[in-house]
Parts: structure tokens; sequence; C-alpha cells
């Protein structure tokens, strides 16, 4: 933790309040709002390592499930210059031309082709509409996101573009917040979002994950609470109860962005914690209700999850949705 940046965060928090109109604003005049794209999920080798597949399952079951009656939110490419907002131009460049290094290829994990890239320029633009669409209607999420390894110079673990730093950035530059919060509950450290966000103290990044777990060098985030192998329901949402509502009370965020990767099941396997579906649950309805109880907004992305049952994978996404949803119907 960078105590210092927490220190001056604080004091800005006490002296000066949002002036942002959309924090004001109930999300309970709606059903939720929920971005997907048909090109999130991307073609892939056979025999890939990447659960590619979850993407379209996860937007059949949200249909299933009657959370989008009115159909997603379609989200556009991220443009070069947006992307740009938190990536180096010559990276941004070298993507979009399909044309990176082959050690930076091999760093992301994916064939960086015309689909992987489509998929990332996508990907980036519905973590924005969606972050929008939550400033318009206090909740709302994507069916993708979360590309947290995305530094500002290179992709790496399975991420190409920083989707949430790129909408942090843009939000921030239009006018449209102040001030945010990340709360990446992936189970693997948000390094390259700190990376991305660190010139910016009120870009607030907080990472709770997998001590031991990828990535070993790690890139500090303004709040990282590392956790020991194992760790079960209760006692990881007791580490959560810890610090996030002193961050939310310090900071005044006029935005939660919620990774709420999944990776942290237990039957995940490229986790190394222990949470079962209903400490799942548990986990992101305290997010949310800590934000939505003080009157912030949240957008949430879906972050990561590796299972070779694509089934069973996709509803343990599907959870953080039909929590806002909870929340929604409980609220109005």
């Amino acid at each position: 933790m960078r105590c210092s940046l927490l220190g001056r965060v604080h004091r800005s928090a006490r002296t000066t309040g949002s002036t942002f109109p959309e924090r004001a604003l109930d999300c309970t005049s709606m059903p939720l709002p929920i971005v997907s794209h048909p090109a999130y999920q991307a073609v892939l080798p056979d025999g890939h390592r990447f659960p590619m597949r979850k993407y379209g399952r996860l937007a059949e079951i949200l249909t299933e499930r009657g959370l989008v009656p009115g159909g997603f939110a379609t989200p556009e490419e991220a443009s070069a210059e947006l992307i740009g907002l938190a990536h180096e131009r010559t990276y941004v460049d070298q993507v979009l031309a399909c044309a990176v290094p082959r050690a930076i290829e091999r760093r992301i994990g994916l064939p960086v082709d015309a689909g992987v890239v489509r998929r990332a320029r996508i990907s980036a633009g519905g973590t924005l509409l969606a972050a929008r669409l939550a400033l318009e209607h206090g909740l709302a999420g994507s069916t993708a996101g979360g590309s947290h390894h995305g530094q500002r110079d290179t992709g790496a673990g399975f991420c190409v573009f920083n989707d949430v730093a790129i909408a942090a950035k843009a939000l921030k530059k239009d006018a449209r917040i102040h001030r945010a919060l990340v709360v990446d509950l992936d189970v693997h450290q948000g390094d390259g979002t700190a990376d991305c966000l660190r010139d910016d103290a009120d870009l607030f990044t907080f990472s709770l994950h997998a001590e031991k777990n990828y990535p070993v060098r790690k890139i500090p985030s303004d709040l990282d609470i590392g956790l020991p192998d194992g760790l079960e329901d209760d006692p990881y949402l007791a580490a959560l109860q810890d610090h996030l509502p002193r961050l939310l009370d310090a900071l005044a965020p006029d935005l939660v962005f919620l990774n709420a990767g999944v990776d942290p099941h237990r039957d995940d396997k490229l986790g190394r914690l222990s949470l079962s579906d209903d400490g799942l649950r548990r986990r992101d309805g305290y997010v949310i209700a800590q934000a939505r109880s003080r009157g912030i907004p949240l957008v949430a992305v879906i972050g990561g999850g590796y299972a070779p049952d694509i089934d069973a994978l996709a509803r343990r996404h599907a959870l953080v949705f039909e929590t806002m949803a909870a929340w929604i119907e409980a609220h109005s």
C-alpha cells in the first residue's frame, strides 16, 4: 500500500465534495443495464487453454434467466485515441496492426490476430459504455472486461488492453467523474491497472488477491491485500469488510469499478483461494450494497475465471449480474 497516496486522496475527499450529479441518480427505475457483444468471444486455436467460450455462454444464461428483457446494450470499438489514454501509443499501434513483438504475444498468451484485437477493442468500449450507464442508472455491468494485467506498454496474462483503466481515464477526461475506486477482486493482483493509473491519485486501485499467485512481480496498487492460499468464504469476506468501507468513506468516489473475477472459486484451475458460489455471491452483494448505500454508482466487469466446465464457469460469472438485479428489485 502506498500510504502517502491514500493520505493525499483522503484529505482531498474531506475538503472537496463531488460536483457530479450522476451520483445522486437511482437505478430503481429500470432493469439492470447489461452490455454485451458477440465479438467478446473471439476464435482461438483448437485446444487453447483460455476458456473463450464462457463469454457466449454467459450471454445465453443472462438471457435465459430474464435479466435482459430489453436486450443487451451494444458497445462500439474503442478508438486508438481512446485506448491511448491508458496505454503507450506505440503498443496500441502494434496491436491494432496485429504486429506486436513475439515476446509480447507470448506474454499475453493469446494470438494477437484480427479477432482478438477486435475483441480487445470492443471489450474496452463495452466497459466504458457500462460505466456511463452506471453513472446514469446507479448499477450496470459488462459481460466481459477486467483485463487487469494490461500495462501501459504491454499486454500480459490473457489481457491485451486494460479496459477499466481506459474507461476511468476517459470518464475523468470528459469530466464525467473526478474520482473513482477500482475494487479488484480477481484472484490475481491487478498489476496492469496499478501501472496504467499510477499517475492519478484520484483513480484509486484496491486489489484483494491471492498473494502467492500470478503475477510473481507485482506492481503496487494504491492498496494491495494479499491473502493466504486456501482462504474460504468467511475469512475472505472479513478481509474485504476490513478495508472497503473505510476506502469508500475516505475517497468518496464518483464511481466504483468492480472487477468481479470468479477465479477465487475453490474449483478454479488458476486460483489459490477456496470460495464457494455462495461466497462469491456474498462478496459481490457486499460491494454493491456498500457502494449503493452511499449513493455511489457501480459498474461490474467479469474478470478472470478458468475451468473446463464452461457452463459452470459461465454460471459463476452470472452471479454478479444476478446480485445487481436482486439489489434493484429489493430497492424498487
